[in-house]
């Protein structure tokens, strides 16, 4: 397979807008004649599907919630990053870009990042034109707040509730288009596969999730917009409908999928409580800005955390890492987490969590604020009062969030938190245009691995959903499309549409026979334990290839044992899961074999063969400066091509936040 990144020439600073400046365009008359498919609508989905409906593009949105704003997006909490320095901090585009390279530990594109970095100011603009309602300093300023991985505050945000807002955002914008006419949307629907005539994508099959009904949807192209493949793990902070499905479809059909063992493992989210899980609920990153993350001096302390003094507490990444502190990046937090636990000095019953303390920031504001009331004599009960009312506008609905699942207040006792499974950075391999290696296929967002490396930095994936919806695609789709005015749109009786249409039946059927005696839920949980212990926060060669054994025994297993009850031809909840697992089955061997081969530690994955002296991840820039892209050759067969990566602005080093 040869992979063509098709990064414009020039200077980084210049390749955007050198390459909008000469790509082709269609004139709005003849946007009316193409059709775009936009699959899933969260951020990057609609996003893309309004400014496509905007332009005058014939488009189709497809989602498998009850509406698009019930996608993953909403879920999102802290903020979202763009390079506009209104503290006057020091931040600029080449920061940002720096940041999110070096966060990445050197595993991305430079081109694509730089590009993130550039339209991310026409995010916020675009979001408050929307009425989006950002949080606001007293003068009427959008405010900011830090995430890990900067020392600059450049995330833009909603409270904790940022996903939600930008979401509403975006749903707003798409159903004006739905209105007008320019975007149809099929609730319900979830794609099954990718249909290919003459070499490209140029349809869908798509199943009514009410009714079970399949249907054949043409499109000059089709957007993948359908989010990550962190549930391959069973448990992780995703809803429980998200799932590979419609990426795994594009990879069978030839798309390469890119770095599948790069995942991101959240540091701060409520502990494991038991088997009875099935799934974890995030704590905003946001919180690490003002809580302090501790443990206790001594092992296996059994005492409350308000009874242990403070000098007998341990603040281990305010120790190891003075200058970035508790905002170290994601995968810097959660490694330090888990050594600390696996050394036992973890809290709570199962010892599998640290401690986040909000104590200091609530008599730290409670003091700004009693100065700012010009309260003098103020006594330390007033001080705790005012502070938690700063507290409770900037962070209330988390703290209420917690308190809901565990009955513990955290204005009064240190939240408990330990890390679990949130991103993937890995996802389908898209050049410079998003295109796939299947021409006439586009990843948007989290479906596509282009611009976190191996690591993302908390608050950019909202800027990057949105970032390639609204700023990228318009661009680079209609630089593609210019070429399809010629062709007339395909009627959906040609063969290669009935012969997908039978794929996906003949699957369905096989699944429905096999009448087996266990559940698609145990097959998942079973997966996600295996995934989780060997391919999880650290890996190894002998526990990678034990995975690999592992979940080859397991997919003989589904495909001999599973139970799916219900019929074909109607709403089955377990028929659509059980296609999803069967998927995250064959992404999770393939994880397993893309982290074996990368033999280094880098971000979010961790070889323990290559750690340095102070247990921090070891690249190996000489043997592994690339993107890993899979392409499928059949059952437990994978061919490896290797994208170079090319650095001509930053000088990769030692990632060093200390």
């Amino acid at each position: 397979m040869q992979l063509n990144a098709k990064i414009p020439s020039g200077p980084l600073e210049t390749k955007w807008s050198e390459y909008k400046g000469h790509c082709k365009l269609v004139n709005p008359a003849n946007k009316r004649k193409l059709e775009v498919l936009v699959v899933g609508t969260g951020l990057a989905g609609a996003s893309a599907a309004a400014a496509l409906g905007e332009l005058g593009y014939k488009v189709k949105a497809f989602c498998f919630q009850d509406s698009p704003r019930r996608a993953h997006s909403i879920a999102a909490q802290g903020g979202i990053n763009a390079a506009k320095n209104y503290q006057n901090d020091g931040d600029s585009v080449f920061r940002l870009f720096y940041d999110t390279i070096k966060g990445g530990d050197y595993r991305a594109r430079e081109a694509n990042v730089h590009r993130l970095a550039e339209v991310s100011t026409n995010i916020i603009d675009q979001c408050v034109a929307q009425g989006v309602p950002f949080a606001r300093e007293y003068g009427g300023l959008l405010s900011n707040r830090s995430f890990g991985g900067t020392q600059v505050q450049r995330t833009f945000y909603a409270a904790g509730q940022t996903g939600q807002q930008l979401l509403i955002g975006a749903y707003q914008a798409l159903e004006r288009q739905v209105a007008l006419g320019t975007v149809q949307m099929y609730a319900r629907h979830e794609m099954l596969e990718v249909v290919m005539i003459d070499g490209k994508a140029q349809g869908i099959i798509v199943r009514d999730l009410v009714t079970g009904e399949l249907e054949r949807h043409f499109g000059h192209a089709v957007l993948l917009c359908t989010g990550g493949y962190g549930n391959v793990f069973y448990l992780s902070t995703n809803a429980m409908g998200c799932n590979v499905t419609a990426a795994w479809k594009a990879h069978r059909k030839g798309a390469a999928f890119a770095n599948p063992c790069f995942t991101q493992i959240h540091p701060t989210c409520i502990p494991v409580s038991g088997d009875h899980q099935s799934k974890l609920t995030l704590m905003s990153e946001s919180l690490r800005n003002d809580g302090r993350i501790w443990v206790p001096k001594q092992q296996n302390d059994t005492r409350k955390a308000t009874d242990i003094p403070e000098e007998e507490r341990d603040y281990y990444l305010e120790r190891r890492y003075p200058a970035f502190g508790n905002l170290v990046p994601r995968d810097v937090a959660s490694r330090a987490a888990k050594e600390r636990c696996d050394a036992g000095y973890g809290v709570g019953t199962s010892k599998q969590a640290v401690y986040l303390d909000y104590a200091d920031a609530i008599v730290r504001y409670g003091k700004i604020e009693a100065g700012k009331q010009g309260l003098g004599n103020v006594s330390q009960d007033e001080i705790i009062r005012l502070g938690k009312e700063v507290v409770k506008a900037k962070y209330g609905n988390l703290f209420d969030m917690y308190e809901k699942i565990t009955g513990e207040n955290p204005y009064e006792v240190p939240m408990r938190i330990y890390p679990a499974v949130h991103y993937t950075m890995g996802g389908l391999w898209v050049d410079y245009e998003l295109q796939t290696t299947v021409p006439g296929l586009y990843a948007l967002g989290e479906a596509n691995f282009s611009d976190h490396g191996a690591n993302r930095l908390g608050a950019s994936a909202l800027m990057q959903g949105l970032a390639d919806g609204y700023f990228v695609i318009p661009y680079t789709l209609g630089n593609n499309l210019a070429d399809e005015i010629y062709n007339k749109p395909i009627d959906i009786s040609h063969p290669a549409f009935e012969a997908a249409e039978n794929e996906v039946k003949q699957r369905i059927e096989n699944l429905m026979q096999i009448k087996g005696t266990q559940t698609v839920e145990s097959f998942h949980k079973r997966l996600g334990k295996i995934i989780w212990d060997k391919c999880g926060m650290a890996r190894s060669a002998e526990g990678l290839k034990q995975a690999i054994a592992e979940v080859q025994a397991l997919k003989k297993e589904f495909w001999s044992d599973v139970r799916i009850p219900g019929e074909i031809n109607e709403m089955n909840p377990e028929l659509d899961k059980a296609n999803r697992v069967a998927d995250f089955i064959e992404l999770g061997e393939l994880m397993c074999l893309d982290a074996l081969d990368r033999q280094e530690s880098c971000g979010g994955h961790f070889r323990e063969e290559f750690q340095t002296p102070e247990g921090e991840a070891l690249r190996d820039d000489a043997q592994y400066m690339y993107v890993s892209a899979w392409e499928f050759k059949g059952e437990h067969q994978w061919e490896l091509t290797k994208e170079s990566l090319q650095y001509e602005v930053i000088k990769p080093s030692q990632r060093n936040y200390k």
